[in-house]
């Protein structure tokens, strides 16, 4: 299929940065093309190349979009194949794989330049009653009284920039523990629309912000100094129970292997009285430059 004519239009590029709310709601509306294409607007960005948890939201979104509104995303499984060019949108292509009793399944290729830059296989249930348990949330400080991530020593120019101010970020320091686990504690800036897809594809936008930097931690370096080079190469997620990002969630982060350049993280999703209503799980490309 020829996406050429689909790549670019005007009014689809030079969207606003996610400083806001409104401006992160804006980001993953898409425009729809045809019955299957969809595409997500390119934001004003300092950044290199696109973030990762843009188009992992995007696709969640692209792919919500041919489900009934009765099912939900239960799990999603991508990889990032090039880096996404910032400076243009970014075409989504879905695939109805299938639509059974109680699931949808759909798979997306993002696409840029005539290339597939992403795919993900995603998938939507309805509600259904069942067994219930869960992993105890650890106990944490309250997020108020931790330092936003604008605040910590060293953050990003990026952070400093202001490109992730539509969230709320607020770390429990691991040094201050004397543990190897990250802990973030997270939200959107505002209130949110009340719509499950729109929350579930924040919330992967969001996983994605701090899910790597699990394998620093083990090592004791951070992305972004001289010599340290890393990528995301996949993500994966499972939305356990219902969630609203506009309230304070807690990301608990860990690293359980790094191997032949690459490095994993996983980490568990808590609302903040402790229902476990997320599993997240990425492996990145993690390569010090001698």
């Amino acid at each position: 299929m020829d996406l050429a004519p689909y790549a670019v239009r005007s009014g689809t590029e030079g969207a606003r940065m996610p400083a806001t709310v409104a401006d992160l709601v804006g980001l993953l509306e898409l425009e729809r093309v045809d019955d299957l294409i969809l595409r997500g607007a390119a934001p004003e960005t300092t950044l290199q190349r696109v973030f990762g948890g843009q188009v992992l939201a995007q696709a969640l979104m692209a792919g919500g979009s041919s489900v009934h509104d009765h099912r939900h995303p239960h799990s999603l499984h991508g990889y990032f194949l090039r880096p996404g060019d910032p400076a243009i949108p970014i075409v989504y292509v879905v695939e109805n794989t299938r639509d059974g009793r109680s699931f949808s399944t759909r798979r997306i290729v993002a696409r840029q330049h005539g290339e597939t830059i992403f795919h993900m296989t995603a998938s939507f249930q309805v509600h259904e009653d069942g067994l219930d348990h869960q992993d105890p949330m650890p106990l944490v400080p309250e997020p108020e009284t931790l330092p936003r991530l604008s605040d910590r020593p060293r953050a990003s120019d990026a952070v400093q920039r202001g490109e992730w101010d539509a969230l709320e970020v607020r770390y429990d320091d691991a040094s201050d523990r004397g543990d190897e686990k990250l802990r973030v504690w997270l939200r959107t800036s505002g209130p949110m629309p009340d719509d499950p897809l729109l929350h579930a594809a924040v919330l992967a936008y969001a996983s994605d912000l701090t899910l790597l930097a699990s394998v620093a931690l083990r090592h004791d370096i951070r992305f972004g100094d001289p010599g340290v080079a890393a990528a995301s190469l996949d993500h994966a997620m499972w939305f356990h129970r219902p969630v609203r990002v506009d309230e304070w969630l807690l990301h608990d982060q860990e690293s359980p292997s790094a191997s032949g350049g690459r490095g994993l993280g996983r980490g568990r999703i808590f609302t903040r009285d402790g229902r476990l209503v997320a599993t997240t799980v990425q492996e990145g490309l993690v390569r010090l430059q001698r």
